[in-house]
């Protein structure tokens, strides 16, 4: 699940990081090829299904992937998710309450018309006052702001409710959208026929809701001449059927790649890339109620809820063998998780680090919390929402097994198991959640519930604790940089000495293509986008 608050092995090397100081990363990749490749037509295999032509409708990551080849954000984050210039070329706070955000000249839409400080008002003023998706859609990342204004018409001024160090990281996931002669564009507006307006590098031709989509190169676009001629997204949500369109070549590249899919592949003589997710999977724990659903004694008896004493919860991430999820379920594509992001990316901890199985010790906590003969649960997940999910259950039930937990393992459709896990129906369950940066995701799975601030969105598990709340807040009160990042590491390191969930693993975006793409660019937030494939050279 990608998170609806805000923000932020590494494959890109010198490239990107010299990308990253000209300016927004895409102005590089959509000018990466040379002439001979211009023409191209390319062709992706996706298994995002783009639903909606609102950008600013559902915070979803298949509308936010192939719809910003259309649109385009404020600011980007580049490949280490870090902030760089995107239709903002410079930011700064005036105050602790105010931001000013300076404009990109020469910038003209789609339909010819100059992009100005009036286009970012409207689409700020679109998403807190005008849509009403389901759930909060975009407004979390606006919720702080109190007023906006454009002293000239290449100059946004931000004044917020309260100090917002975060702001600039909030606008790197708002599509900027093209103020209309009167009112507010609706979505049904946009997708009953109005031609989607963006500024990006390329414009939009057709689409068929969750079919395809056809965009064409905007000649007109303010970097770097975009690569492609015409590009034509397939959404293709069986694995098998993408891996098999590559193969045969009805297709460039495809996205999504099982990883029991990829030695074959390579046989085949298709490439293949990767890269670590800025996301987790893990297990979650229900820890309040008194007792905790599918949770029993051996013979079936009822019994409280042991998921409230840290000794059980730290027993069970004792017992859990990651490699076996990483090495087997995974074969090699995803990276053993004891925190939320990769280590290395901004905000994680150099100390947390994944243990290997210790099951004397584990036995020795359940029975020093009361449970020497064990206890029989169910431990409930999505099947086929995330690579390795269904498996994960089966491999976890196997290791519990070891220090007498029986598991019972129940994998759902995603919309059963989402419904059930919201209506409180499981003791312990298998999630993913993934986020711009890692205080998104500690907000939204360990901070302590509080609707009105946006806290505690995934916290299905009820998990509260005053004194990490507190070294949060103050973590994420600091502006973007080194020391937000160590306080962050120190909350993390914090709340997980209390085990609130069991982080599992990080897997691997894996993209293969064939003989008309050189390389694919790959992002951590997992995007799959025509600025990111890179043709063959003559």
């Amino acid at each position: 699940m990608t998170l609806t608050t805000r923000r932020r092995p590494l494959l890109l090397s010198m490239l990107l990081t010299l990308a990253a100081q000209a300016g927004a990363l895409s102005a590089l990749l959509v000018g990466m090829a040379g002439p001979a490749a211009a023409q191209e037509e390319l062709r992706i295999a996706t298994s995002y299904k783009l639903m909606t032509l609102d950008p600013q409708y559902a915070n979803l990551n298949e509308n936010n992937s192939l719809l910003s080849q259309i649109y385009e954000r404020l600011i980007y984050q580049d490949e280490h998710l870090a902030l760089t210039p995107g239709l903002a070329v410079s930011w700064r706070a005036l105050s602790d309450t105010q931001w000013e955000f300076k404009l990109r000249p020469g910038v003209r839409f789609h339909d010819g018309s100059p992009f100005t400080a009036d286009d970012v008002i409207y689409s700020i003023d679109r998403i807190r006052t005008f849509l009403k998706p389901p759930g909060e859609g975009f407004r979390g990342y606006l919720s702080g702001i109190k007023s906006v204004s454009a002293p000239d018409p290449l100059t946004v001024i931000i004044d917020t409710e309260g100090n917002v160090p975060d702001l600039p990281l909030s606008f790197s996931s708002i599509f900027v959208m093209h103020r209309p002669a009167q009112g507010f564009q609706s979505t049904e507006e946009l997708n009953g026929g109005a031609v989607p307006v963006g500024t990006g590098p390329y414009r939009f031709d057709s689409w068929s809701s969750g079919e395809a989509l056809k965009l064409v190169r905007n000649d007109g676009y303010w970097g770097r001449k975009p690569t492609w001629s015409v590009v034509l997204f397939r959404i293709i949500e069986s694995p098998a059927a993408r891996v098999a369109a590559l193969t045969t070549g009805d297709v460039d590249l495809a996205d999504s790649i099982p990883a029991r899919d990829v030695q074959s592949l390579k046989q085949r003589g298709v490439k293949v890339e990767s890269i670590g997710a800025a996301r987790v999977n893990f297990l979650q724990f229900d820890v309040a109620s008194d007792t905790a659903p599918g949770v029993t004694t051996k013979s079936g008896e009822p019994i409280g809820n042991p998921f409230k004493d840290p000794r059980v919860r730290r027993a069970l991430a004792m017992a859990t063998d990651r490699s076996v999820l990483v090495d087997k379920i995974l074969s090699g594509y995803g990276t053993p998780a004891a925190q939320f992001f990769p280590n290395g990316l901004p905000g994680t901890s150099r100390t947390l680090n994944p243990e290997t199985p210790n099951y004397e010790t584990a036995k020795a906590l359940l029975a020093s919390a009361g449970y020497p003969d064990g206890f029989r649960v169910v431990l409930a997940g999505p099947a086929g929402r995330y690579p390795g999910d269904g498996e994960s259950l089966q491999a976890v039930a196997q290791s519990w097994a070891r220090i007498g937990v029986s598991v019972e393992p129940i994998a759902a459709p995603f919309s059963v198991f989402n419904t059930k896990r919201a209506a409180g129906d499981y003791g312990i369950w298998y999630g993913g959640c993934s986020g711009e940066a890692v205080d998104v995701i500690l907000d939204a799975l360990l901070a302590s519930p509080d609707p009105k601030r946006g806290l505690g969105a995934l916290n299905f598990g009820h998990y509260r604790n005053a004194a990490f709340d507190t070294m949060l807040a103050k973590a994420e009160s600091l502006q973007d940089g080194p020391e937000r990042d160590a306080a962050l590491a120190t909350a993390t390191e914090f709340v997980m000495a209390d085990q609130p969930i069991i982080p599992l693993y990080h897997f691997h975006h894996i993209v293969g293509f064939g003989p008309k793409v050189g390389s694919y660019v790959m992002h951590p937030r997992g995007w799959t986008t025509a600025m990111q494939t890179i043709p063959v050279t003559e």
